[in-house]
Order: structure tokens, then C-alpha cells, then sequence
């Protein structure tokens, strides 16, 4: 059976169960739309958060990006999943014990203002457009390698399967469903791991083969990706960070974002009481760890084969000839996704850093013209599998995993765009009198909206699947979190600073990202160029949400103290969410 059918068998009978599940548990009613009726399990509800939340950027892109990078990027590690541990005991259950639907419901609430829910509104929806294009992203070049179709058709598939399982089973539907997807992609994650752990550390846990002896060599793994590495001109792996300022604000815009993400807080909505938002919170942590504890082992493997399979008998010897190169990099150049141009003209595939001036004498004395292999970062663990000549049947289930982990998250966040659209715009501001029927169907027909706006852009996106995503964290760090933190821990911040600091840290942010990235991420408009060296203090758009963060507690607490106090019931509001259950009559004395 070829590799293709056997792809299809495996991505198939994911799909077959993703629209089976949602048909067994459609939404007939709003509740079951936007919270899956707030009657699911803490262990199930882990299990999907954990879905939600561990998205094409965790499963494609994230150890593809500590492959290239090394210990400078292991900074995506820390701040998703810090960021999980402060929304788990900072939002989760205070937000729960509040008992809304969506973010913008306690914003708009809390706040006593319409401005706020609008606002908040704006916030949701342009923090989810920008991260469900990384999803949409994720999802095409998984599709475009294992279906051996193009990566913009690949979206267009992903796309009609979200919209099959998610317009139609809201919450209800795609609960039951990221809990398939959970299984899916942590199989598909660990399984090729454990195999290629073997193969390279002969330890068959990844996380402690990372640590573990190269059986090749007899050296440490780590250290002897840092002398490969170095033999081609590029820092060692575990070479520490010059920009500490940079990488600690990265660190910290992502820990923020994550906890201001509402596609994973409306998934603490779904449970029947404040406890079990806890417990989900902690379920949901063990099983996210599962994937996080591999990622570095499986980044730094993917590195090491990718080196090995160019350079057979070591970089210091000659380059794979064009002619003989492994069949899964010819699978990989028809999806555009590696690339080779034979700038010397001597038929060899020559992988080096280019950039490094020191190496250029080495380089040229070895007569090279410059890099000739170019490899998206999306690719590496996917293509892990086969660069470890892994059989045909674990190929086959990393490209089931993949395209959970993307279509998982994707339908979270447009769930979130959905209910922030029929619920926070539709219901509460623009008809309050629509029935439930009409409601639903104005959940169901903005869902759709959002998937089309997605997959264009999708189509066209600004950078690699993780990078996109972390934007979007920062967007969400420097809007959201301050806001819910604001209203859950402070009395005296009122309407007008809440929307003031929302719309400092949400257009400080933008303009910062724009001004590099392209004014709406349109390529060609940025004003100056995305490097180091025109960075403002050295802070990189993707760090800069942290900073935003500041601005918006800065200004909303400065308008506040300028302006009245909140009512004395929203001041009484914000002391009912904050204290225990029971505990009213001990605060009394």
C-alpha cells in the first residue's frame, strides 16, 4: 500500500469521527451552543482545553522553531505554558463563579458599559483572526504534504471540515471533539518521538534522551548537535541569548497572552461549578505537559538527522549529492516547502549559515557560493518521520495529529469570534429581543463569515505558523488580560479607564507590529525593516505585547483616579467573585 492511501486511511477515519461526534452532540440550544450546556467533566473538559489550547503552532511549529533556533527560542516553551499556570489561578475560576457566556459578557458587565463589551468585542475578534491564521496556516501544510495537494488547497479542505463539525455543533460538538483530537495528536506526537529517541539515545523516553548519550558518537546529544552545528557556521544550540531584555519580554507577552486567550477561557464556562474550574485547570496542565516535555527532545533529534541526512559522513566531509537525496525530500520540494537552487554548480545540496561572516573563509575555501537548501521551519516535525525512515503507518498518523491539532484550535477561536458576534454584538447591544432560534442562526452564519475571512487570510499569512500565533498572544496580552485582571482584583477601575486601557494597549501594540510587519499584514507596507537593529530598544514586534500590557494598566488606572468611582453594586460584584462560597459571614466580623 503506498504512503499516500495509507495518509488517507488515517487522516480519513479522523475526519469520519471529528463529523460523527458532532452530529451525535449538535447544539440545539444557545447554552449548548456557547458553554456545551456548562454540564462537562473537569477530566473531559481538560483534555479538550487541552486540544484547544495546543494548536498547530504547539504541535508543527513550535519544535520546528526550537530546531532553528535552539535555546533562544525555547522562550515558546516557557511562556505558553507559564501563561497557562497564571490563567488557571489568576481568571479561571473567578471568571466561572461569574457565570457568563463569553469574555466580552464579563467585560461589558463588569464594567456596566456598552463601550467596554464593544470594545472588548474589537479586542476578541482581532486577536483570534490573527491567531486562527496560524492555525489555517498549520493546517494547509499539513494537508498539502500528506493529501500531495497545494498548501492554499490544503486550507480550502481544513477550512470545509471546521465549518462540517463547527457550525453545527458549537460548544456541545467540538467539545466532544477536541477530546478526540487530544488523543489524536498526543499519540501522533509521541509515538514517532519514542521511535526516534530509540533510534538516536537508545532511551526510549524522549524528554531524558535529550539528556542522554548520541550512540553514534558516544557523546552527550546536546553537545554534539553544538559541534555539527558549529562546523556549519551556526551558534551552538545551546548558545545562550545576547538580548535578555527581548527574550524576558517575549517570555512574559506570551505568558500574559495565553492567559487573556478567550477561545481557551469560555472553555472554564463549560463545567458545572468553580471547583471543578480548578480541577479542569490542572487536568488540562498534565495533559499539555505530555506534549511540552517531548517538544525540546523532539526539536533537537529533528535537527540532528536533518545535518546528518545532508552531510552522510559528517559537515566537515562533502554534501549529498542533488541526484542521490532521500525520496521524502522530493516529497517535501513539491509543496514548495524545501527548496534547492545549486548556487556553485556542483550538484551537491550545501547547508550552511550564509549569514555568519566569520565562516566565510571556510566556506569559500570549501568553494561555496552561499546556503543552497531552504527548509520551513512547519516542516521539520512532520517530515520527522520520514527523515528517520520511520514505517509508513506512523507517517500516516503524524499527519492525522497535525491536522487535529490545527483544526482543533481553529474551531475554538472561531467559536469565540462567533459568540462575541450573535451573543456580545447581536443579543446584548443590537437586538436584545432576537429569539434563541434567530440567535443561533446568527451564531452559526458569523461562524461561517469567520472561516472564510480566515482562510483568505490563511492564504496569505505573515510568517510561520508559531510567529503568527505569538502575535496574537501579544495582541491578547497587551488587550484582554489587563481588563479581566482589572475587573477581578481592583474596585476602583471604572468604564471609562477599562475602555481607555483597552484601546492604549491594543493600538500601541498594532502600530508597533504594523510598523514592521506591514500595515495589516500586507506585504510591502511596513515602514521599516524587521531586524534587530531597527527594533526600538531592541524589542521585537512579537515581544512588544508585554509593553502594551503596561500602557493599558498605566492608563486605565490613571482615567480611572481622574474620573468616578464605580457603583457601589459593581464594587459589591467584583467582592462576590472574588470571595469563597460560605465564606460571606467569617469576612462580616
Amino acid at each position: 500500500m503506498s504512503q499516500f492511501a495509507i495518509n488517507l486511511i488515517f487522516v480519513g477515519a479522523s475526519f469520519v469521527l471529528y463529523i460523527g461526534i458532532a452530529i451525535w452532540a449538535r447544539a440545539g440550544s444557545t447554552k449548548e451552543f456557547y458553554v456545551a450546556g456548562g454540564g462537562v467533566n473537569p477530566i473531559t473538559n481538560g483534555m479538550a482545553t487541552a486540544a484547544d489550547w495546543m494548536s498547530a503552532a504547539s504541535f508543527i511549529s513550535m519544535a520546528g522553531l526550537i530546531a532553528a533556533g535552539g535555546y533562544a527560542n525555547s522562550t515558546f516553551l516557557m511562556g505558553w505554558t507559564g501563561g497557562y499556570v497564571l490563567l488557571a489561578m489568576l481568571l479561571a475560576p473567578y471568571l466561572r463563579k461569574f457565570g457568563k457566556f463569553t469574555v466580552p459578557d464579563f467585560i461589558g458587565d463588569r464594567f456596566y458599559s456598552r463601550g467596554a463589551r464593544l470594545t472588548a468585542v474589537l479586542c476578541l475578534i482581532i486577536m483570534s483572526v490573527t491567531y486562527v491564521i496560524g492555525q489555517m496556516t498549520g493546517a494547509g501544510v499539513a494537508f498539502s504534504r500528506f493529501l500531495e495537494v497545494s498548501s492554499a488547497a490544503g486550507i480550502w479542505i481544513a477550512a470545509a471540515i471546521v465549518f462540517l463539525y463547527a457550525v453545527f455543533g458549537g460548544m456541545k460538538g467540538i467539545t466532544y471533539t477536541q477530546v478526540a483530537q487530544y488523543v489524536v495528536l498526543i499519540v501522533a506526537y509521541t509515538i514517532p518521538a519514542v521511535f526516534i529517541s530509540l533510534q538516536i539515545t537508545g532511551n526510549p523516553l524522549p524528554p531524558l534522551g535529550l539528556f542522554g548519550t548520541h550512540l553514534e558518537s558516544g557523546m552527550p546529544l546536546l553537545e554534539k548537535l553544538d559541534e555539527v552545528v558549529r562546523e556549519l557556521g551556526f551558534r551552538d544550540y545551546t548558545a545562550d541569548v545576547d538580548n535578555k531584555l527581548n527574550m524576558v519580554l517575549f517570555t512574559l507577552s506570551l505568558m500574559i497572552g495565553t492567559a487573556g486567550l478567550p477561545h481557551v477561557i469560555i472553555r472554564f464556562f463549560t463545567v458545572p461549578k468553580v471547583a471543578d474550574a480548578r480541577w479542569s485547570a490542572g487536568w488540562t496542565l498534565i495533559f499539555i505537559a505530555l506534549l511540552y516535555l517531548t517538544a525540546p527532545a523532539v526539536a533537537s533529534m529533528a535537527r540532528l538527522n536533518l545535518v546528518n541526512t545532508i552531510y552522510p559522513e559528517g559537515p566537515t566531509a562533502d554534501a549529498l549529492a542533488y541526484a542521490d537525496r532521500p525520496e521524502w525530500i522530493k516529497t517535501w520540494e513539491e509543496t514548495g516547502l524545501i527548496r534547492w537552487e545549486d548556487k556553485n554548480n556542483d550538484g551537491r545540496i550545501q547547508m550552511y549559515n550564509d549569514a555568519n561572516a566569520a565562516y566565510a573563509p571556510t566556506a569559500e575555501a570549501r568553494g561555496w557560493n552561499g546556503n543552497e537548501l531552504t527548509v520551513n521551519n512547519d516542516i521539520l516535525v512532520l517530515a520527522n518521520p520520514e527523515i528517520a525512515n520511520l514505517p509508513p503507518w506512523v507517517i500516516g498518523l503524524i499527519a492525522a495529529g497535525g491536522i487535529a491539532a490545527a483544526l482543533s484550535t481553529a474551531a475554538g477561536l472561531l467559536l469565540a469570534i462567533s459568540s462575541a458576534v450573535s451573543h456580545d454584538l447581536i443579543k446584548t447591544i443590537i437586538n436584545p429581543n432576537i429569539s434563541e432560534k434567530g440567535e443561533m442562526m446568527a451564531a452559526r452564519i458569523s461562524m461561517a463569515g469567520a472561516i472564510v475571512l480566515a482562510t483568505y487570510l490563511g492564504l496569505n499569512p505573515p510568517g510561520f505558523a508559531a510567529q503568527v500565533v505569538a502575535l496574537a498572544f501579544g495582541i491578547a496580552a497587551a488587550s484582554l488580560f489587563p481588563a479581566l485582571m482589572m475587573g477581578i482584583f481592583s474596585k476602583r477601575v471604572n468604564d471609562k479607564g477599562a475602555i481607555a486601557g483597552m484601546l492604549a494597549g491594543l493600538i500601541s501594540t498594532l502600530v508597533y507590529i504594523f510598523t514592521y510587519l506591514g500595515w495589516l499584514f500586507i506585504p510591502g507596507t511596513n515602514m521599516l525593516a524587521n531586524t534587530p537593529d531597527n527594533w526600538l530598544f531592541g524589542v521585537s514586534p512579537l515581544s512588544f505585547g508585554a509593553i502594551g500590557a503596561v500602557i493599558n494598566f498605566a492608563v486605565a488606572y490613571a482615567v480611572s483616579l481622574a474620573t468616578e468611582e464605580p457603583p457601589q453594586e459593581i464594587q459589591d460584584l467584583v467582592e462576590s467573585v472574588r470571595t469563597p462560597k460560605g465564606a460571606g459571614a467569617a469576612l462580616d466580623h
